[in-house]
């Protein structure tokens, strides 16, 4: 799978939340593209991902 650019491997079956959770991701704070379409947050615990999926993570940034 590809995580911004960066292959990463997939050791199990995971869900698209229990993955961002798993690399300290605030889910409050980020937006995620998978294979080129926005995941809504309501549907993180029901995308599972696998190993042929490009993924891009956001996060928000605060400032003035």
């Amino acid at each position: 799978m590809k995580v911004n650019g960066k292959v990463i491997s997939l050791e199990e079956n995971k869900s698209l939340l229990d993955f961002l959770v798993a690399q300290n991701y605030d889910i409050r704070l980020i937006a995620v593209e998978l294979n080129g379409k926005i995941i809504p947050k309501s549907a993180y615990k029901d995308v599972m991902l696998k190993n042929e999926d490009k993924l891009e993570i956001v996060s928000f940034v605060g400032g003035g």
